[in-house]
């Protein structure tokens, strides 16, 4: 699954650039010249990640990012011509969480994308998508499309594991041990038992658990249909 990236820019010089190192990276992203288009595209798809100047006309990067913090907590960096201490405090009590000076490098800023994403998905963002789903993981719950899937607590613990560690192999019994223990008396069928529940459950969502033959499962998450 590729990633999406917003950037909200007011020079669109600049904007085009950093939309074309990300895209070389493999991420998709788009460009937003103003406060307003910024929240309109917000509003349109599920983004990743959001690039956000501070100093634009009109609506400024500080209330752009309040407004977004009062629907979502996905990651924003902000990107500013002056790094004063009261801008930067200003910025983290609106609910960023990292900041870029100008001039900056485009891999500096691409390696700060990367790292924030890495910590964000594994420590904490409430609200995760992936492919067709969408996942709350402070509540446990799952949507596809809109609609709730119903897990029971063991499926979506192996499911959100899975999703946490896209494209690697898990054997039976590393699953096992990890979700059942040591001490567990059945057999490696319960797993299989319990990915065949997990991939009904899910039908065809853009995520799937691939069987590896005599190694185990991986999860694959495909690019969201359009």
């Amino acid at each position: 699954m590729k990633k999406q990236l917003l950037i909200v820019e007011d020079d669109p010089l600049m904007a085009e650039a950093a939309a074309d190192y990300f895209k070389g990276k493999g991420w998709e992203a788009e460009t937003a010249g103003n406060g307003p288009e910024a929240l309109e595209r917000f509003g349109q798809r599920q983004f990743h990640l959001i690039l956000l100047d501070v100093m634009m006309p009109g609506m400024n990067g500080f209330t752009v990012c309040r407004k977004i913090r009062e629907e979502s907590d996905i990651p924003v960096i902000f990107i500013t011509a002056r790094v004063m201490e009261e801008d930067q405090l200003n910025g983290y009590s609106m609910g960023a969480d990292d900041y870029v000076a100008k001039p900056f490098s485009l891999p500096v800023l691409y390696a700060k994308a990367e790292a924030l994403i890495a910590r964000s998905w594994k420590g904490g963002l409430s609200r995760r998508k992936a492919g067709e789903l969408e996942i709350d993981v402070r509540s446990h719950e799952v949507w596809k499309s809109g609609k709730p899937v119903p897990l029971p607590p063991k499926e979506y613990e192996i499911f959100l594991f899975l999703l946490e560690n896209p494209g690697r192999v898990y054997s039976r019994e590393q699953l096992l041990i990890r979700f059942w223990g040591y001490d567990f008396e059945g057999n490696e069928r319960v797993v299989d038992s319990h990915i065949k529940k997990l991939r009904k459950a899910l039908g065809d969502c853009g995520c799937v658990i691939r069987t590896v033959h005599k190694l185990g499962y991986r999860m694959e998450v495909q690019d969201e249909k359009e």
